[in-house]
């Protein structure tokens, strides 16, 4: 698992200064603290910081082929690599690393930019060819590794996080819309990032930079296509969810470097860790987060799954003064991110990796099988709201408009007001009328006739699907997974120095999940009821059937009591830092409702109070 970097410049004549080079790369050491290295071709120059996993003496980066006409940066793991090595090596090719990049050359070599479809893991690489001036990267199928970007008429930069980038003097006004996608679901959607000047490649995309027109042009390689097969029965379907998550786990056990797991004590977690321990020849390391508050504490069901399986298992408490790793937070993720879970996550890869350098999650597991409470909501709504827009508008918005904000039930009316064909699209934690409120009069007029939520409507329209759960299941893969809960572990366990692997979100397993007839993931209220029926033999009963809790902190309480006075003198002030695009009135109503209100809103205050970190930092690193 390593960090990326590089710089190409329009000017043939122009030479990439290795400085520049170094001054990219090391903002993400913490991505790869092992090692570094350099290519400069003229007018290219590729970066690179390395965290050894595979082939530690000798995966040395940027790594070329046989005649050093293509050179590669790389981050990630492709779990396939032995196969498609044997098989490269019969076609002729010469190795001189065991790595997994080097098999990505020489795959590029043979098959050029169709060389993506052979691999099977996480990735973001540049691949530069000498031969053809051109430059090609490419995304792995989730998003699980990151790639950002910028382009102008002078120069392509690129890197693994934004900090390079801004690094390499690229940065440019805040970007109105990613601004109103982040303060409606507490993460940037589409290509965008907080800055006009800053693209993220999206998942399971290619880019190619070619240097005649120096222009760019962006392919989708893989999608999301949901084709149930009705004709397995229940049983088989089991057999069939096992057996390829075994083969999954298996691949990526592969590590020349100590290897444990993230342990939550929820279903898709203690999978992975059951089949880890029924698969491995040593003992597991398992890893869990737990809070004192007894309604957000899963250690009791971690510890069932740690003692059922004689894992080594250890165990971290959280505090109200965990927040204080707000700034460092804000740092590690460059731009706002809203979601509060950071925390513990970062919490949890800073304490694995003190005991091993890799370990395993069980992400993904909610959007390939449809087990989020939200899925149950939206089902509900879908089936019994009225089919006519018009009519849920006015009715359903009429009473929205009528609740207080801190009453409850105020949420339910406005996702009732709305289409029931795109209400995934709403789920917000600051709705588009609270938005209006929030943003400054200026703000608004700029955000109003662009809001986040038609990004989304539109990627649910996109959706080949004609079931419903199955649509919302293509907006949280397209959206919610890649943008949110990656980039959260992928931010905080790398800032770590810890490489985090996904099994459920191996492609074949995902496109196994994309056959499965949608009435055995949502069963009436039975959340990912085939999945945990796949997984009965090994689990026990009380994980199977104990309510979702998700890896939430206690924030709730701790703004009322604990944290309430940092909050009141953050945020209640003209001259906070969100006060040049939010009104301040508003946020102390919000503030206000939260402590004396019956409905909790503190994913609201969470997000503009990261903000507000976020943009102070920004007025520092730009003092002149």
């Amino acid at each position: 698992m390593c960090g990326i970097a590089g710089v190409v410049y329009s000017d043939p004549l122009r030479s990439v200064d290795q400085m520049e080079l170094t001054r990219m790369t090391e903002v993400i050491e913490h991505r790869g603290p092992d090692d570094e290295g350099y290519y400069i071709n003229q007018n290219v120059g590729l970066g690179f910081r390395r965290l050894s996993i595979i082939d530690i003496s000798s995966g040395h980066q940027p790594l070329a082929n046989e005649d050093n006409s293509i050179w590669i940066v790389f981050n990630g793991e492709i779990y396939n690599f032995k196969e498609l090595r044997n098989d490269l090596k019969k076609r002729g090719h010469v190795f001189k690393t065991k790595t997994d990049t080097e098999v990505i050359v020489h795959l590029y070599e043979d098959h050029g930019v169709d060389c993506v479809d052979f691999l099977r893991g996480m990735f973001a690489f540049a691949i530069w060819d000498n031969r053809q001036k051109k430059l090609f990267c490419a995304r792995d199928r989730f998003g699980i590794k990151p790639f950002y970007y910028s382009i102008d008429n002078e120069k392509f930069v690129f890197g693994s996080e934004l900090k390079v980038l801004t690094r390499a003097g690229v940065s440019g006004e805040i970007n109105l819309n990613a601004l109103d996608s982040y303060l409606a679901y507490g993460y940037i959607t589409q290509d965008l990032s907080i800055y006009q000047g800053i693209k993220k490649l999206k998942a399971g995309h290619t880019l190619e930079l070619d240097l005649q027109g120096f222009s760019i042009k962006k392919r989708k390689y893989w999608k999301v296509i949901f084709q149930p097969d009705y004709s397995k029965s229940e049983d088989e379907w089991c057999y069939e969810i096992r057996n390829s998550l075994i083969e999954s786990v298996k691949m990526r056990l592969i590590s020349d470097v100590p290897l444990g797991a993230f342990l939550s004590g929820g279903v898709d977690s203690s999978s992975i860790v059951a089949l880890m321990s029924q698969i491995s020849n040593q003992q597991v390391k398992t890893f869990s987060i737990g809070f004192k508050e007894a309604q957000f504490n899963e250690l009791a069901y971690a510890r069932e799954i740690a003692n059922r399986y004689e894992t080594d298992h250890h165990e971290y408490i959280l505090e109200p003064e965990s927040v204080s790793l707000l700034p460092k937070l804000v740092t590690a993720y460059d731009e706002p991110f809203g979601d509060s879970s950071a925390i513990p996550t970062y919490y949890l890869s800073k304490f694995t990796r003190q005991y091993v350098t890799v370990a395993l999650s069980g992400d993904g597991g909610d959007e390939l099988f449809a087990g989020y409470n939200n899925y149950t909501k939206m089902d509900k709504i879908h089936r019994y709201n009225t089919p006519w827009p018009g009519f849920n508008k006015y009715i359903w918005g009429s009473l929205y408009r009528i609740i207080p904000l801190k009453v409850k039930g105020k949420g339910i009316t406005y996702f009732l007001s709305h289409d029931k064909e795109k209400v995934g699209a709403y789920f917000a934690y600051t709705t588009l009328p609270e938005r209006a409120k929030l943003y400054k009069r200026s703000v608004w007029d700029l955000v109003k006739t662009d809001y986040a939520e038609l990004y989304k409507e539109q990627v649910i329209a996109e959706c080949n699907s004609p079931d419903f759960i199955s649509r919302m299941q293509h907006m949280d893969i397209s959206t919610w997974l890649v943008d949110d809960i990656l980039t959260k572990v992928d931010r905080a366990s790398m800032h770590n120095s810890l490489e985090a692997r996904v099994p459920i979100l191996d492609h074949k397993f995902a496109e196994l999940t994309f056959k499965i007839p949608p009435s055995l993931k949502l069963k009436g209220s039975d959340k990912k009821y085939i999945f945990k029926k796949a997984m009965e033999n090994d689990l026990p009963k009380s994980i199977l059937k104990h309510k979702k809790q998700g890896f939430a902190i206690p924030l709730s309480s701790w703004f009322k009591d604990d944290l309430k006075e940092y909050i009141q003198d953050r945020l209640n002030s003209k001259n906070s830092f969100v006060s040049e695009y939010l009104d301040t009135a508003f946020i102390s109503k919000l503030i206000e409702d939260h402590n004396h209100g019956m409905r909790s809103l503190h994913r609201k205050i969470w997000g503009i109070l990261f903000l507000d970190v976020w943009l102070e930092q920004q007025k520092k690193l730009t003092k002149p």
